[in-house]
C-alpha cells in the first residue's frame, strides 16, 4: 500500500514537471517568433546607420550648396587689367572668388546679378600707404606733415624712430624699420587683430573710397580689404616691405657691411649643406652678428623699400641690388628717368607721384630735376610702375586730384607723359599688388581671384568717370545711386518697364495715312512753295 502511495506522488510530480516543461517551452517559442517578425520588419542596424549617414551627407551637401553666395557682373566691357579687353562679357563670382569669365555664362538661381551693359569693368585699385582716417572713419583728419614710417610696427619701433630720429637711425646702421621679420612675426599678427578692431565698416572715408574704386588698402604695414558693413577678413596680412635708408655716407657704408655680412652667411650655410653630408659632426654657421631684415631681403622673403630720390642715390641703390642680387623698391624716384637704364637691369620697382615737382640744378651739366616723362621712361626701361597721389589722406577740401580719392586723375597725368593706358592701369591695380606681396590674390581680373571690382560709366583714367558699382570679394559695397554723395551727378537711366498686355487684348495699331490724304498734302506744299517763289519774284522785280 505505501508502495503504491508513493508510486502515485512520484508520478504525479513528473506530470507535473513535464507541464511546466512544456509551458516553458511554448513561451520561448513564442518570444522568438516575436523576435524574427520584428527583424523582417526592420532593417538591419548596420544598414540604418549607413543610410542614415548618406541621408545625412546629402543634407549637408545641400546646405553647403545653398549656402553658395553668387554674384553676376553682366554684359560689361572687361579690362583685366593684364592687357586683355573682353568686349560684352560677363564675371561670375562664387563665395567672393571668381569662378567664371565669358559670354553666356550660366548663372546659378538667386545669384545677385549687376546690368553692366554699355559700361565697363575694371580690377579693384590698390592704394599705397594710405592713412588710417579710411578705415576708421576720422573726417578731415590732421597728418603729421614728417609722418613716421607707416611700416613701423614692430616692438618698440614708432618710439625709438621718434626718439633718435632718422639720422641716428641712420649710424645705426641704417635700417629703420623690420616689417616682417621673423622677430616680430608674432607682433604683426597682432598688430592685425588690433587693426580689424579698429576698423570702421560704417564710416564715410570708406564709402568716399569705395566711391572712387578702391578695394585695398595698406594700412600701417598691413594690407586691408575695404569691407563694409561685417570687419570679417578685412586684414588680409602684413605687407611683405622692410624700409631701409640710403642717404648719409655712414648709412650706406653700415647699409653695405650688414649686406656683405649676411651674403656672406647664406654663402657658407650652403656650403654647409653640401659638406655635412660628408661629415654629419660638422657644425652649422653661425648667424651671429647677421641682421635678420637683410636676410629677409636676400632669401626673397620680403621687399627692401628706400626712401630715394636723387640721381646719385638711385644710381647706388641700382648698383647694390646688382652686386648683392636684390629687387629694391624705390619711393619717390623724381629723377628715375636719368637712370632708367641701370634701374631696369637691377629689376627695380617704382612708388612715384608723375606730378611732382623738383627744379634742375644749375651748377650741373648732367640731366636732372623731374619730368612728366619719368613714369614712361622707366616703364620702357622694365622698371614696373606704382602710381601714388602727393596726399595719402580724403581731402574734402576740394583739391582736385592731389588726395587719395583722385588716384586715377594722377595715373591719368602719367598717360599725359607718354604711359599707354594700360601700363597706368596696372600702376594703380596689378603693380601695386604685387608691391605688397598680394598679386595672387587682387590685382587683376582672373580665374581663382578675389572678385574685387568697379563698374564704370567710362574710361577709368578719365577725369568725367564715374564709379557706378564697386564689389569686394563677391559682394556689392557700393551703389552710386543709393548713396548722397555723387547720386545727382548724371543719374542713372532707369529702364522702362515694357507694357504688358492682357490675354486676348490686342496691341494698338498704328494708322497708317491714306495714299490720298498724301497725295492732297503733297499738292499743297506744292502750292506754298509756288507762292513763295512767286513773292521772291515780285521782290526782285521791284528792286
Amino acid at each position: 500500500m505505501k508502495l503504491s502511495i508513493a508510486a502515485e506522488r512520484i508520478f504525479t510530480l513528473r506530470t507535473f514537471a513535464l507541464i511546466l516543461c512544456a509551458c516553458l517551452l511554448l513561451a520561448w517559442t513564442n518570444e522568438a517568433t516575436a523576435l524574427t517578425s520584428v527583424n523582417a520588419t526592420q532593417p538591419a542596424l548596420g544598414d540604418d546607420d549607413e543610410d542614415s549617414d548618406e541621408e545625412g551627407d546629402d543634407e549637408a551637401a545641400e546646405e553647403e550648396e545653398d549656402k553658395d553666395e553668387y554674384l553676376a557682373v553682366v554684359g560689361g566691357d572687361v579690362y583685366t587689367g593684364t592687357g586683355a579687353v573682353l568686349r560684352g562679357t560677363s564675371i561670375l563670382s562664387k563665395n567672393g572668388v571668381i569662378k567664371e569669365i565669358g559670354t553666356d555664362l550660366f548663372i546659378p538661381e538667386g545669384a545677385e546679378i549687376i546690368d553692366a551693359t554699355g559700361m565697363r569693368v575694371y580690377p579693384g585699385l590698390v592704394a599705397l600707404t594710405a592713412t588710417g582716417s579710411i578705415v576708421r572713419g576720422v573726417v578731415g583728419a590732421v597728418e603729421d606733415p614728417h609722418p613716421i614710417d607707416e611700416h613701423v610696427h614692430g616692438p618698440g619701433g614708432v618710439e625709438l624712430q621718434q626718439r633718435l630720429g632718422r639720422e641716428a637711425l641712420e649710424k645705426l646702421g641704417g635700417i629703420l624699420v623690420d616689417t616682417v621679420s621673423d622677430i616680430d612675426l608674432a607682433d604683426s599678427t597682432s598688430f592685425g587683430h588690433e587693426l580689424e578692431d579698429a576698423y570702421d565698416p560704417f564710416g564715410q572715408n570708406l564709402v568716399l573710397a569705395l566711391a572712387a574704386g578702391i578695394t585695398t588698402t595698406q594700412q600701417s604695414g598691413m594690407v586691408v580689404k575695404l569691407k563694409r558693413n561685417e570687419i570679417e577678413g578685412v586684414v588680409m596680412g602684413p605687407a611683405a616691405l622692410v624700409n631701409l635708408s640710403w642717404s648719409s655716407p655712414a648709412g650706406k657704408r653700415n647699409l653695405r657691411e650688414k649686406f656683405e655680412a649676411a651674403s656672406k652667411y647664406l654663402r657658407d650655410y650652403a656650403q654647409w649643406e653640401i659638406d655635412v653630408k660628408r661629415d654629419d659632426e660638422l657644425k652649422e654657421p653661425s648667424n651671429k652678428g647677421v641682421d635678420s631684415s637683410i636676410l629677409g631681403v636676400l632669401q626673397n622673403r620680403v621687399r627692401a623699400q628706400f626712401n630715394s630720390s636723387d640721381r646719385s642715390d638711385l644710381l647706388g641703390l641700382a648698383r647694390l641690388a646688382q652686386e648683392y642680387n636684390f629687387r629694391p623698391i624705390l619711393r619717390g624716384a623724381i629723377e628715375g628717368w636719368t637712370v632708367a637704364g641701370e634701374l631696369g637691369r637691377a629689376g627695380a620697382m617704382a612708388i612715384l607721384t608723375p606730378r611732382d615737382r623738383r627744379g634742375r640744378s644749375e651748377e650741373l651739366v648732367r640731366s636732372g630735376g623731374s619730368s612728366i616723362e619719368n613714369p614712361a621712361v622707366l616703364h620702357e626701361h622694365g622698371v614696373q610702375v606704382a602710381v601714388v597721389p602727393s596726399d595719402t589722406s580724403v581731402n574734402l577740401q576740394g583739391i582736385t586730384g592731389r588726395d587719395i580719392l583722385h588716384l586715377t586723375v594722377e595715373a591719368a597725368f602719367a598717360v599725359r607723359g607718354g604711359m599707354s593706358n594700360e601700363a597706368a592701369l596696372q600702376s594703380i591695380t596689378l603693380i601695386p599688388a604685387r608691391l605688397l606681396g598680394m598679386g595672387h590674390r587682387i590685382g587683376s581680373l582672373e580665374l581663382g581671384k578675389d572678385a574685387d571690382m568697379i563698374v564704370t560709366d567710362g574710361d577709368l583714367l578719365h577725369y568725367q568717370t564715374l564709379v557706378q558699382y564697386t564689389v569686394v570679394e563677391g559682394k556689392l559695397v557700393y551703389d552710386k545711386q543709393e548713396e548722397l554723395f555723387y547720386a545727382h551727378i548724371r543719374p542713372r537711366p532707369v529702364a522702362q518697364p515694357e507694357e504688358v498686355l492682357d490675354p486676348g487684348e490686342a496691341a494698338p495699331e498704328v494708322v497708317a495715312p491714306e495714299d490720298g490724304d498724301d497725295d492732297e498734302a503733297d499738292e499743297d506744299e506744292a502750292e506754298e512753295e509756288d507762292g513763295e517763289h512767286e513773292e521772291e519774284e515780285e521782290e526782285e522785280e521791284e528792286d
